[in-house]
Formats: structure tokens, sequence, C-alpha cells
């Protein structure tokens, strides 16, 4: 049987993991399964955090939960923080849905939203990860990037979130390479040796002129039939092209000498690229170490 004082969940739209957590902070075991937000319906909640959690002995009860599970669309709607806000206090805002029959108690973690008229914006998950940096990097302030389908720019002070915006980059990359006509230049293999310059190239364009990313993602394609360009330099190409346009695009956010990337290893690794590009250092940090470390820092609060 698997101990823990307490559980740390986080529950995306495609998977839920879950890890326990032992009394002096350190993690005693880590379940995961692909039951998302995405694939369930309400009432599936809690039996598939039951069935994730069989056999497991949180002496607590305790069961904290970030991410899509407090959406609308999900278990039961943690509402948003407007921000500016002060992470800290997330659990105090948390919503407690009922699990009968059992002794887990979950709280489910709020996310954080802009109401400013122009400039609305929302994050689910997001949040904790910012929390979680707070612990890891003491005394932090400035702009922290979080790389993914729906890239989140954002400007934290300690745990208190100024402001952030969403960056449609992954989602886009995705959507033009299977269902625009670009898809034609991006069939084959797409890692192969040529992968690398065309992020190059593309990363060029990107940050020089991002106001002109509609007139120059069609090169993708051109330069596959006027130029032979395969299918590994076209993927990077539009790679790098989109990730310069959100960064050229985004130039003004950026203040210091060093930005924070919070995600998977492979893509920040693109991102501190691009930034070493205009002189900025990018300091990778692990989401799962970000998301455990706001998890406990969250839960902390109750202490």
């Amino acid at each position: 049987m698997d101990v823990a004082e307490w559980i740390a969940v986080d529950w995306g739209t495609s998977n839920l993991r879950a890890w326990g957590i032992a009394s002096d902070g350190n993690v005693t075991f880590s379940r995961s399964s692909d039951r998302g937000m995405g694939k369930l319906g309400r009432e599936d909640y809690p039996g598939v955090l039951a069935g994730l959690l069989e056999g497991v002995d949180p002496s607590s009860g305790d069961v904290v939960i970030c991410g899509m599970a407090g959406a609308r669309q999900g278990w039961i709607e943690a509402p948003y923080l407007d921000a500016p806000a002060d992470l800290a206090g997330l659990i105090f805002s948390a919503v407690r849905p009922e699990m009968s029959d059992s002794a887990l108690q979950p709280r489910i973690l709020p996310g954080v939203c802009l109401k400013a008229p122009g400039a609305e914006d929302v994050m689910r998950g997001e949040e904790t990860q910012l929390l979680g940096l707070s612990a890891l990097v003491p005394g932090f302030s400035g702009l922290v990037i979080m790389p993914g389908t729906h890239s989140k720019w954002a400007t934290l002070s300690g745990t208190r979130v100024e402001r952030f915006t969403t960056v449609m980059t992954g989602e886009l990359f995705e959507v033009l390479k299977t269902h625009s006509v670009l898809r034609h230049s991006l069939q084959g293999e797409l890692d192969g040796p040529g992968r690398d310059e065309g992020f190059d190239a593309g990363l060029s364009m990107g940050l020089d002129a991002p106001e002109r990313l509609t007139a120059t993602l069609f090169k993708v394609r051109a330069g596959s039939l006027l130029s032979g360009r395969g299918p590994d330099w076209c993927a990077g190409f539009l790679s790098g092209l989109l990730i310069g346009a959100e960064i050229g695009g985004q130039r003004d956010w950026i203040a210091g000498a060093e930005v924070p990337l919070i995600g998977s290893t492979g893509l920040c690794a693109l991102y501190a690229r691009a930034l070493s590009r205009i002189g900025i250092a990018g300091r990778v940090v692990d989401a799962t170490d970000a998301t455990i470390a706001g998890l406990k820092t969250a839960r902390k609060a109750l202490a």
C-alpha cells in the first residue's frame, strides 16, 4: 500500500497525475492516468479519482487538485481569482466537491483571470506552477514564460501575479500542420537534419518582423515547391517562425536579463534558443517540479 500524508493532483485536459506527499514534503509515489477532463462527464470524477488512488492511505485524507477539474465543464467550477492576485492564498478560494463513501477530501484550486476590457484572459493550472516557481526561486520578480499549446506570459512578483497573456503558438502549429495548405509540405520525417536550419531561418523572420507573420507563413509551402525544402526543414521553419513571432510580438514584456521558462524540457530549450538571439537568458524549470511545488505551497498555507 502506498502511504502519504496527503495527495497532490494535477488534472489536465488530456491526463491526470497524482503524487503522494509525506509530512516532510517528499514525494512518496506518483500515479497517472489518461482520464483527463476532456474525456469525462461531471459524474465521472469521483470514481476516476478513487480508482487512481486505490490502495493509497493518505493519513489526512486531503487531496489538493489544480487544473481543469475546476473548469466550468469539469468536476465543479472553482471561480477565477481576479488578477492582480496573491497566489499565496489560492487554497482559501478552493472548492470542495463531495466524495460520498470515501475518506478522500478533495479541494480544487481556482484559476486566475483578467477582466479588463480588451485584455480579458484566463489561466487554470498555470497559476499553481507560478506559485511553485515562487517557492523554487524565492524572491523572484519579473517575466515568466510558460511554453505550451497555449503559452502564458506572466509578470510575477514573489507570489503575486500582476498580469498575464495567452499566446496560442502551440495550437497554431498543430492546426497549420494538420489542416492548412501547409500540411502538404509537412508530410514525412519532420525531425530530420534539416529541422535546425529551418528553425533558425524561421526564428529570424519571426523575431525581426512579427507583424508580418501571416505574410510569412506561406513561405513554408513555397520553400518546398521552389527550393526543394524537405518536411524537416519546413517543420523547423514553421516552429521557429511562430516562436519568433510570439517573442518578437511580446518583446515589450521583457525587462530582465533572465526569464524562467516553465514547461517541457524540449520546448523550453527552443524558447531559450530564441531568447538568446535577443540577448536574454532562459532558465528552464521543469513543469512537473513547478506543479508539485505549487501544490505543496498552496496546502502549506493551511498550517
